[in-house]
């Protein structure tokens, strides 16, 4: 009788492992799932990264319809006369003699 229960204990461990190595797994990737990089943990803070994204977005949008609006005062075939002269004064850093300068540094 001594004998037996060894192979008992080995018999019962032996059908045990297989469901015991599919819980694990499945157990793992559940835990993945809740609390890995893409997992629903992670869902709050893709939210907060696409809504500071979205802000960026707007405000290049916002600096690049400026843009486009000063591109098209620049047009050579009709050009803005105060853009030009706007631009040949910062450019070549001169000014009317009437004019004050006022240093913003």
């Amino acid at each position: 009788m001594v004998a037996r229960k060894p192979d008992r204990l080995r018999t019962t461990l032996r059908s045990a492992a297989l469901p015991a190595l599919a819980v694990t797994i499945m157990l793992f990737f559940g835990a993945y799932a809740i609390l890995g990089p893409n997992g629903v943990l992670a869902l709050g803070d893709y939210k907060r990264q696409l809504a500071a994204r979205e802000r960026q977005f707007s405000a290049l949008d916002a600096r690049r319809e400026m843009l486009r609006n000063r591109v098209a005062l620049l047009d050579p075939r009709h050009a803005n006369p105060d853009m030009v002269d706007e631009l040949v004064r910062k450019e070549l850093n001169v000014a009317h003699p009437d004019e004050v300068i006022v240093p913003l540094k």
